[in-house]
This record gives structure tokens, sequence and C-alpha cells, in this order.
């Protein structure tokens, strides 16, 4: 999978991060989600054990793509 760095909000090149690939998808880097309130809801809604959550602010989308 071939990637391209859309961008950035960080200051000190860590995360969160925007990439697409070379297969019509994103790939965002961010901050895993631990927050067991918020997890529970992830799991209620379908978020099966082998995924995980990130969280991201919403500046980093204004990297993205208006279309594909």
């Amino acid at each position: 999978m071939k990637l391209t760095h859309l961008g950035t909000t960080s200051k000190n090149g860590g995360c969160p991060e925007l990439y697409a690939t070379d297969r019509g998808t994103y790939i965002v880097q961010g901050a895993r989600v631990t927050d067991p309130e918020a997890l529970e809801t992830l799991r209620a809604r379908g978020l099966p054990d082998h995924e995980t959550a990130v969280e991201i602010p919403k500046a980093l989308l204004r990297f993205a793509p208006e279309s594909a």
C-alpha cells in the first residue's frame, strides 16, 4: 500500500496525521481512544475487537480533499 501524506496539525512531527492510500482510502494517525464510556458506545455500535478508534482534531480534516 502506497501512502501519500496529506497533512498534519502537529507542530513537532507527531500525530495527528492524515494520509491517502493508492486504494482510494485514507489512513488517520491519532491518539488511541481509551475512554471506557467512549469505547462502550463504539462497541455497542459494532466496533469489533480487532479494530480500534483514534481521536483527531477537527482541524486535521481540512487536509482531506472535498471529492475523491
